[in-house]
């Protein structure tokens, strides 16, 4: 049987990062567009589309530093409570943000999205 799956994901000024990790292993990386042209099902419909891919029920971090963020993704509620559906379960995660932020290179090594994707998830 494969590792858990747990997808992090954080909605930035401009773009939305996304890693999903099995045990040690990346398993998928992306940089998408900003979440405010996306359509409302679309964070919803990929997660129960790489739910069904792996043929598992995901555990999804969504790091948002502001509730707008995650709520305009359908991932959690204006109470602040993560949605879950049948193919996943949504927690968040607040970062820290340092004042120097790195500049990212190609896709850049998300470092801090597998450091919070180990972090416990408040619930």
């Amino acid at each position: 049987m494969m590792d858990p799956i747990t997808v992090t994901i954080a909605p930035e000024r401009g773009q939305v990062r996304m890693l999903a990790r099995s045990g040690p292993h990346d398993l998928l990386k992306a940089i998408l567009g900003p979440f405010a042209a996306s359509h409302p099902r679309a964070a919803t419909t990929l997660l129960e589309g790489l739910a069904l891919w792996h043929q598992q029920r995901l555990a999804v971090v969504l790091c948002a530093d502001e509730e707008s963020d995650g709520s305009a993704l359908g991932l959690f509620d204006g109470l602040g409570y993560g949605r879950g559906s049948l193919h996943y379960d949504v927690g968040l995660a607040y970062p820290v943000r340092s004042p120097r932020r790195r500049r990212i290179r190609g896709l850049g090594d998300f470092s801090d999205l597998r450091q919070l994707s180990l972090l416990e998830v408040a619930r």
